[in-house]
């Protein structure tokens, strides 16, 4: 029901000192008592006025919760619902406009530098979306879920308005003004993100659009803002079963299961779901090879399902969740600013968080291989990501090897990532069915290395290269060959052959790993000596050794027991320096300038 007429239109005067607290509880008591007699709305629009101008966080805090008391009270009324004659529906389109301004002023509050004018501009809003969503249920026959609202906070979670608070200065810590606060952000991923489905698959769905629409120069900061809320994305559905939770409480019912179309195919083989699980089970096993060989679209997919039926869909969450992701990566890689950064933090995600709950996994491969030409930790961990690819999705990917060859060049073992990547290239190269070939050439070049590498990456190296000797006996060859102590010899490894099949390692000896016998640091030199024993000992943990640093050897080297006391010279000379025997009395005394002439 609707109030019969607004009445006209003033514009009030509105005092925003002392008697501020004043002026909000008597508009907030004049629109109750106008709801419940049909009488003018107006002073909604000084209410919401009243929000913006007032400058003290306290005052407007309480402004912006009495304009929420008030519009839940319309929407529980019914303004907000279809009206039958024109009058009720010039009110509803004025209160729809209010209700605009209103969350106008609460996106930009989302950017406040007031804590709890953020959180709490944040926690109206969506309250909002769950009320309104509720009312227009009612008005429907099925349950529904106000997008249109939704859009707009998610909009202004990802552009992050600066606040319209009157009198706001500006933060020195905000540098990037559109950054989204990790207050905000790390309040709506555990409040609804992670803990409601319907919530989640409408914002995976409706960000897509607005990421699309965003352009790098107006709005730099959308990909890191999405990609800062997608990572903290931990709850995603695996199972059917986990899809429970809703925040708009009408989405919980069942609904109708969707029609099967028997699109290509003819009409006699068409069955029900139900026949179908009555059927024998090699039946469903070819029944259910045939979905898997279908590579429909995720736009295919929501397409067949409404929107109630989607959120009850595990299929289509894993759709809209493709969806954004294929849509994000490039978007993350373009940018010049942090390109490596974002893709960075992306990679360190994408083996256990995005690759399982794709619908299919292997169409992130572009964008892999892609960072692979960033090199460093980023391209590493691209490799590993490949990696799981081409181990767990049946990806064919021939080159694996030799880009992963090209991380070996003489700044490996200086880097500070070096323990990454001993700790993922022996995953890489565990597997028994390399060629031998491929294997000696890794072993050779990190033997060749070893020779300008500081003690710390060589007690790394020789562990590494032990245990692939180990378990490849096809390359003990390397470590007994005697025909290098021959004048003559010449090594045959190509150091500068990218590809590491044509190397001729395996010809080769490492002999740069026994020359770290005389290093002239003992730990060296005693670990180097591993290779002149019989090969019975068991793998070494690697583990052991990737935190090594000079600072760790040095420790070692000072706490280490003394067994037996060093021999030392027991008279000490009277000076290091002998008088040098001159004519001139005071030569003895000046060293220097009988050493040398200036």
């Amino acid at each position: 029901m609707a109030p019969s007429s607004l009445g006209p239109r003033k514009k009030r005067k509105i005092s925003t000192s002392g008697d501020g607290d004043a002026s909000i509880k008597a508009l907030e008591s004049q629109l109750t008592e106008a709801v419940s007699s049909n009488s003018s709305l107006n002073p909604l629009a000084d209410l919401i006025s009243l929000a913006a101008s007032l400058e003290e966080p306290q005052a407007v805090l309480k402004t912006i919760y009495a304009c929420y008391r008030i519009f839940v009270l319309l929407i529980l009324k019914g303004f907000l619902e279809g009206a039958a004659d024109e009058e009720a529906k010039v009110v509803r389109i004025w209160i729809l406009e209010r209700l605009e301004d209103y969350s106008r002023l609460l996106h930009g509050l989302l950017k406040d530098e007031e804590s709890i004018l953020r959180t709490s501009a944040l926690n109206i809003l969506m309250s909002l979306v769950k009320h309104l969503s509720t009312s227009l249920s009612k008005s429907s026959s099925q349950p529904q879920f106000h997008v249109s609202h939704f859009k707009k906070v998610i909009h202004a979670l990802l552009t992050c308005p600066p606040s319209g608070r009157s009198g706001k200065k500006r933060l020195a810590r905000d540098v990037h003004p559109g950054e989204l606060d990790p207050e905000v952000r790390e309040l709506f991923v555990t409040k609804w993100l992670n803990t409601y489905d319907d919530v989640r698959w409408f914002f995976l769905r409706d960000t897509e659009p607005i990421l699309s629409a965003s352009n790098s120069d107006t709005d730099p900061q959308v990909p890191e803002n999405l990609l800062s809320i997608l990572e903290k994305l931990g709850s995603f559905p695996s199972n059917q079963s986990d899809i429970k939770s809703w925040w708009v409480e009408e989405l919980q019912t069942k609904p109708p299961k969707p029609k099967k179309a028997a699109a290509g195919s003819a009409p006699q083989d068409s069955e029900s779901e139900d026949e179908l699980e009555d059927e024998d089970d090699w039946r469903k096993f070819f029944d259910e090879e045939d979905k898997s060989k279908r590579t429909s679209e995720p736009s295919t997919r929501l397409h067949r399902l409404t929107v109630h039926q989607s959120l009850h869909s595990l299929p289509s969450h894993r759709a809209v969740f493709t969806r954004i992701w294929l849509r994000l990566l490039p978007r993350l890689s373009s940018n010049e600013r942090a390109g490596s950064a974002l893709s960075l933090r992306v990679l360190n995600i994408m083996h256990h968080d995005v690759m399982p709950h794709l619908t299919r996994a292997v169409m992130v491969m572009d964008w892999v291989g892609g960072c692979v030409d960033y090199g460093g930790v980023v391209g590493l961990l691209a490799l590993n990501a490949l990696f799981v690819l081409i181990q767990e999705y049946n990806l064919d990917y021939p080159s694996f090897y030799t880009r992963l060859y090209a991380f070996l060049d003489q700044d490996l073992l200086h880097l500070k990532y070096r323990g990454r990547f001993f700790r993922l290239t022996e995953l890489f190269l565990s597997s028994t069915h390399l060629p031998a070939t491929l294997l000696a050439s890794f072993v050779k070049r990190l033997s060749r290395l070893s020779l300008t590498a500081p003690p710390s990456s060589i007690v790394l190296t020789i562990p590494f290269v032990y245990n692939i000797l180990k378990r490849h006996p096809a390359l003990m060859c390397m470590i007994h060959r005697d025909d290098e102590e021959s004048e003559s010899y010449k090594d045959p490894f190509l150091a500068d052959e990218p590809n590491p099949n044509l190397t001729n390692a395996l010809d080769s000896s490492l002999w740069e790993l026994y020359s770290h016998k005389h290093h002239y640091h003992s730990g060296v030199s005693t670990l180097a000596q591993i290779f002149e024993e019989a090969f019975t000992k068991p793998n070494y943990p690697l583990e052991d050794f990737l935190d090594h640093t000079y600072a760790t050897l040095i420790e070692g080297e000072l706490k280490r027991r003394i067994k037996k006391e060093p021999a030392v010279e027991t008279d000490l000379p009277g000076s290091v320096f002998k008088a040098i025997e001159s004519d001139q009395p005071d030569a003895g005394h000046n060293l220097v300038e009988s050493l040398w002439a200036f």
